[in-house]
This record gives structure tokens, C-alpha cells and sequence, in this order.
């Protein structure tokens, strides 16, 4: 085993690696960029080398070989399936823990894969390729509906479904662009559509000796617009015989292409007939391993050094067992209730469940990738955490998963987990009916409303009101009570989720002696306490609730059941109080999400019409296009290109004609 090991990643990956190499024994070394300084894998780490970034490969192996790392671990995304850097790393010396140059290569071209693993025998869908193929003639051979994919890439990104033969050609033009400019080749396929399917996926590992296994598969239906959500291992719907074909098909495609190392074989399959048929190979290890290592109680990322250092795999096919059932849920910076659009801030409070066994004999694992004091910039992946769990049978890991996310209090930006529970607790998920088009089916049901129910606004209204009060001793002139002769008075607080529309608050009294809180018809009894600054306990009309809780400027964050809300106060007339861009009115354009403004497409003075493009802010790899709520004239616009921008920062502003502006 070797002695010192470079992680070329950042975020949870990094972190997970070297929690294998501590296990190990092994000194870990991290690389960082300026914006990760002090992020958590380079506190976790034994040594931390700055690089200009996570692509530059002369810098990464310059960094290996000054620190006498004997081997690189390129974790997922940026260089792992990068054929030049596994190259370069054999020509300077460190070990690469992954597979040859030659097979990421051969199955980073979806034509090329297609090709090699068909030879081998292993079912592909029907369809064509270019050069070789006219897709026209090749989507009317296998009948539409076809889907149209780059040979390039992945992710999602350039593929359309086209189904009738008019949409083809403004459908190959829309993909050949988009290929173009995301991945550098406009080559494209072509592949019969299968409705609704199910996305199946074979963990294998091979090393040097000709020694290759199955790990058996992971069940990866649950996607939004291509991007996996929640995995899990088994699949509920494989029979034994059939994983045993699936999983012989994967080991073929291995071998196909002298493959070492861990590396994942994806099939569609046809959740009616059963049908399945090759889709691509990802040359690297996955997001969703956990899932696959809590079954089948291997660590594949100390497999991945051992192969690389020249040891064969230490079992054979017929050791490898699964046990129980496991479950991942991806913890993501971003909004659903906003269309899922990136957020970001700082760490305000961060508490993830506890790692291990629990109650039912289920076990949670956390792979996360943050810490408190952070800040989630608009640089990178959304993706903060990975909660995972296992149990000894589905409905457990189902329902200890769960419980973990609710657990989880992330304070500071929204996340994903209200919406990833909503999801977990689905009838069609919890009885395993499960296509790769169920999320978006079901998408209204599962998105939370983006109006926090009135609890947490009155909750919000009491720590504000608790603010007024003086911090020493304080004669009773000082006490915000609201006495008057007659009656006390109410004080209005005028709060607003993030993005959301203002609603009138009103709070009577002392919050931590006794008080009312008001809004609309609904009047109750209200008493707050706190502990620390960190939680609080409110209750309203005898109904004890507790919150997690952060102060932030003129904002309180209130979290339960790993849902967050961010309210803020307003005053009259403050910029703040204004609506919110998208709200039609008053012609004050918004920013979606923290990020950098692009592109500006029009300068004071200009006329402009509703729904015209304005900027383009860009966060986490993400381009949003941001139009004229009104038509008009634009009348201010404070920002230009590279411009930092907060979430709901003001763009411009449009008056309408005849409007003063």
C-alpha cells in the first residue's frame, strides 16, 4: 500500500477519500483552490497544496511530486475520466487510482462504447451514429420516438427526444450546438426512446491480474432532467436471475476494454418487459458508491488504491454478497420551490445526524463535504452532502433515511431536503414503482410551498420582538410590552420569506413572559425561549414547536424537520420591502440566485419590453436569463458584467412609460 496519497477533488469526495486513507494509515494530501482556502478537505487533510484549479493537471502533479504522494485519487467529476491526466500521471511517477488511459478513452466516446461492448456481446439500444450513420435514416429504421445524444459528455447535457420525423432536424441542430459548446465535438447519436424507463447501474472492479467482479446494481430511476437524486441498492425490481445477466453483461464490457479499477456499467431497462440494454460506462467512481459498500460491507475506495498498486482483487465473484438494504439521498444547494435554481451563503448552524447504528438495526452514514463557519459560494456543484442508510430491509432504509434528513439542520442557505423527504415518503416510491420520469410526474406533489406556514412566522415575529429588549436591568418604560393606558398596543412587524411576498405580523407583550401574536383572524397566547443562540422553543396557544435558529443582520433562520426558512424584517418603503422580481408590479428586476452577472443586454435609458432579456447570472455552472418583468424604460441598472450578486439583489429597475422615473 502506498505511503502518501494526493485527492486531484474537493467538497465530500475529498473528505470521504481521506477518511479511507486515515483508516489506512495513509498521509492524505489535498489540493485546494483560493476560493476553497480553509475548506474542510484541506483541514482534514495531513498537507494542502494550492493550485491554480482542479484542471490543471501540470499544477496537480507537480503538486503529488512535491509532496511525495506515490498516487493520485481523482474522485469523481473534474479529471477523473480524463484520459490525458491518467497519462500524465504515469509518465511523472504517482500511480493513477484508476483505470487505463486507453479505457476511459474508449468509453468516454458513447459511439465508440456502443461499438466495443456490442462486440462483446452485451445488448445495446438500436440505433446510429455519425459518421457512419444518416440519423434521419437511422431514428426512421428503429420508429420514433427516438432520443438524440452527443457522443461526448454526459450529464444530461445536449439530449432531446424527438418524436415525430418533423421535430428531428431543429432537434439535431439544438443538440450539435449544445455538444459543441459543452463538451468541444458536435458528433451525435441517434437511440430508439424507451418511455419511461428504469436507469440501472452495475458497480464492477477489475485490477491487472484479469481478476473482474460485479458488485450487483444500484437503482438510479430518480432523476430531474437527467440528475440523479436518490439511488439505491438493491434495485427493488431486479429478480437474482436477472442481476446475475445484468451483472455478467457489465463484467463482459469490462474486459471488453482491458479495464482496472472501480467503474460503473449503465443499462436502461424496460420496467414492463424487463428488457435491458447498454447505455454508457462511467470510467471512475460514483456518487452513489456508499450505497453499494453499505450492502455489500466493502470499501471501494480502498480497493481502488490496492488495484493501483498492483494487487489483485482479494475475492472472487462468489464471495460477493448483499445484505440488507441501502438508500442515498444527494443534499443539494438549491431551491425547489424556485425551480430548483442554486442558492448559496454562509454556514450559519450545521448539524448532520450521527454516523452509525441507530434504533430498528439500521445504520446512517453521512458523507458531507461542509462545515459551520463556511460559505457555499456559486463556484461549484450544488451537491453539500450525501446522507445515506441502511436497514435490513427496504421500508427500514427508507424510513431511517428519512428520519436522518430531518435530522439535519443546515442554516444559512436552502437546500434541497424538505423536497428530497417529500419524495422518500412518495406511495410510488415507498412501493418501488419507479421510472426515470416519476419525479417530474409527480413534481407539484413534491415541491414544498414557498410560503412558510404561520408557526414559523409568528416564531419569527417573537425573536424579533425578544430583540427589543434591553440587555441589562430596565425600568418599565423600557419594556417593549406595548402598555398604554387601557390596553397595550400591538407592534406590526412586516416579514418575508427570501423571495417571498411581505405579511403583517403583530406581537403584544413580553415574548418570554407571555405574549400574543396576530395575523390576519388568527390570534393566539405566545411565549418564546431560547437556548443559547441557537434554538429556540415557541409556543403558541399551548403548542410547544422547536427550531434551530440564526440571527443574520436584519433576517432570523428558523429550521425544523430539516426544512429552513429565512425570514426577514421590513420597514416601510425600504428597498427591501419591495416586490419580488417575477411579481409583476413595480418593475424591479431581482437576482434568481447568488452568483456573477454575465451578460448585460441593455444600459439605462433604454426602452425595453416585458419578457425582454435584461442579464444572464450564472451560479454553480448554471446560466439563468433574466427578462423585464414590465415593459418600459430601464431606469436603473447598478450592476455589469462579473459583478458579485446576492440572491434577490436589486438588477435594475424598469418604469413604464409615463411613470416618473
Amino acid at each position: 500500500m502506498f505511503e502518501t496519497v494526493l485527492i486531484a477533488n474537493r467538497g465530500e469526495i475529498a473528505v470521504r477519500v481521506i477518511r479511507t486513507l486515515r483508516r489506512l494509515g495513509v498521509r492524505a494530501v489535498a489540493v485546494y483552490t483560493a476560493a476553497d482556502a480553509g475548506a474542510r478537505h484541506t483541514t482534514d487533510a495531513d498537507v494542502s497544496v494550492e493550485v491554480p484549479g482542479y484542471l490543471d493537471i501540470e499544477a496537480i502533479v507537480a503538486a503529488a511530486l512535491a509532496t511525495g504522494a506515490q498516487a493520485v485519487h481523482p474522485g469523481y467529476g473534474f479529471l477523473a475520466e480524463n484520459a490525458a491526466f491518467a497519462r500524465r500521471c504515469a509518465e511523472a511517477g504517482p500511480a493513477f487510482a484508476g483505470p487505463p488511459p486507453e479505457a476511459i478513452e474508449a468509453m468516454g466516446d458513447k459511439i465508440r462504447a456502443k461499438a466495443t461492448v456490442a462486440a462483446a456481446g452485451v445488448p445495446v439500444v438500436p440505433g446510429g451514429a455519425e459518421p457512419a450513420d444518416d440519423l434521419a435514416e437511422a431514428a426512421a429504421r428503429v420508429g420514433f420516438p427516438v432520443l438524440v445524444k452527443p457522443s461526448a459528455g454526459g450529464g444530461g447535457k445536449g439530449m432531446v427526444v424527438v418524436r415525430e420525423a418533423a421535430g428531428l432536424p431543429g432537434a439535431l441542430e439544438s443538440a450539435r450546438r449544445t455538444a459543441r459548446a459543452a463538451f468541444g465535438d458536435g458528433t451525435l447519436l441517434i437511440e430508439r426512446f424507451v418511455e419511461n424507463p428504469r436507469h440501472i447501474e452495475i458497480q464492477i472492479l477489475a485490477d491487472g491480474h484479469g481478476g473482474v467482479v460485479h458488485l450487483g446494481e444500484r437503482e438510479c430511476s430518480l432523476q430531474r432532467r437527467h440528475q440523479k437524486i436518490i439511488e439505491e441498492a438493491p434495485s427493488p425490481f431486479l429478480t437474482p436471475q436477472v442481476r446475475e445477466r445484468m451483472g455478467g453483461a457489465a463484467v463482459e464490457a469490462a474486459r471488453a476494454v482491458g479495464y482496472a479499477g472501480a467503474g460503473t456499467v449503465e443499462f436502461i431497462v424496460d420496467g414492463t418487459t424487463g428488457e435491458y440494454h447498454f447505455m454508457e460506462m462511467n470510467t471512475r467512481l460514483q456518487v452513489e458508491h456508499p450505497v453499494t459498500e453499505l450492502v455489500t460491507g466493502l470499501d471501494l475506495v480502498e480497493l481502488q488504491l490496492r488495484v493501483a498498486a498492483g494487487e489483485p482483487l482479494p475475492f472472487g465473484q462468489d464471495a460477493v454478497r448483499l445484505t440488507g438494504h441501502a438508500v442515498e439521498a444527494r443534499v443539494y444547494a438549491e431551491d425547489p420551490a424556485r425551480s430548483f435554481l442554486p442558492t448559496g451563503g454562509p454556514l450559519l448552524v450545521l448539524r448532520e445526524p450521527d454516523s452509525g447504528a441507530r434504533g430498528d438495526r439500521a445504520t446512517v452514514r453521512v458523507d458531507s463535504g461542509i462545515a459551520e463557519g463556511g460559505v457555499v459560494g456559486g463556484g461549484f456543484d450544488p451537491m453539500l452532502s450525501k446522507v445515506i442508510a441502511w436497514a435490513p430491509d427496504r421500508a427500514g432504509a427508507l424510513r431511517a433515511l428519512s428520519d436522518a434528513l430531518a435530522e439535519t439542520v443546515i442554516l444559512g442557505l436552502t437546500t434541497n431536503i424538505p423536497f428530497l423527504r417529500a419524495l422518500l415518503t412518495h406511495p410510488e416510491v415507498r412501493a418501488g414503482t419507479l421510472d426515470t420520469g416519476l419525479v417530474e410526474r409527480r413534481l407539484e406533489e413534491l415541491v414544498p410551498p414557498a410560503v412558510p406556514p404561520r408557526d414559523v412566522l409568528a416564531a419569527a415575529a417573537l425573536v424579533f420582538h425578544d430583540g427589543l429588549a434591553p440587555a441589562g436591568p430596565a425600568g418599565p418604560w423600557e419594556v417593549p410590552d406595548g402598555w398604554r393606558i387601557g390596553a397595550h398596543a400591538w407592534t406590526t412587524w412586516r416579514l418575508a420569506p427570501r423571495g417571498g411576498d411581505t405579511t403583517r405580523v403583530e406581537v403584544r407583550g413580553v415574548p418570554r413572559s407571555g405574549a400574543a401574536v396576530r395575523i390576519g383572524d388568527l390570534t393566539a397566547a405566545a411565549r418564546l425561549e431560547t437556548r443559547g443562540d441557537r434554538e429556540a422553543l415557541v409556543t403558541l396557544d399551548g403548542v410547544a414547536r422547536r427550531y434551530s435558529l440564526a440571527v443574520d443582520g436584519d433576517s432570523v433562520w428558523l429550521g425544523a424537520g430539516g426544512a429552513a426558512w429565512n425570514i426577514a424584517r421590513h420597514l416601510l418603503g425600504d428597498p427591501g420591502d419591495r416586490e419580488r422580481q417575477g411579481g409583476a408590479g413595480d418593475g424591479v428586476v431581482r437576482s434568481p440566485m447568488p452568483g456573477t452577472v454575465l451578460v448585460v443586454k441593455a444600459a439605462p435609458g433604454d426602452t425595453v419590453a416585458e419578457g425582454q432579456p435584461l442579464l444572464i447570472v450564472e451560479a454553480m455552472k448554471m446560466e439563468h436569463t433574466v427578462t423585464a418583468p414590465v415593459g418600459g424604460v430601464v431606469a436603473e441598472l447598478p450592476v455589469r458584467a462579473g459583478t458579485q450578486v446576492e440572491m434577490d439583489a436589486v438588477l435594475a429597475v424598469v418604469k413604464k412609460e409615463g411613470e416618473q422615473a
